[in-house]
């Protein structure tokens, strides 16, 4: 797999989960707990991404 194309995986799933972050918070008793994972998650896709660029560029 290329390195675009790893980034560009990267960024769906990082894109999904803010989507289903979005998605959990309207409803009604939402559970926080869950939340906090799917945010950890994004973020720890965020860094991948951002590491991945360094050492591309």
């Amino acid at each position: 797999m290329s390195l675009e194309t790893h980034l560009q995986e990267l960024r769906k799933k990082h894109e999904a989960l803010d989507i289903q972050i979005a998605e959990e918070e309207k409803l009604p008793g939402m559970d926080h707990l869950q939340i906090q994972d799917l945010k950890k998650q994004k973020l720890r896709l965020k860094e991948e991404i951002a590491r991945s660029m360094r050492e591309y560029n």
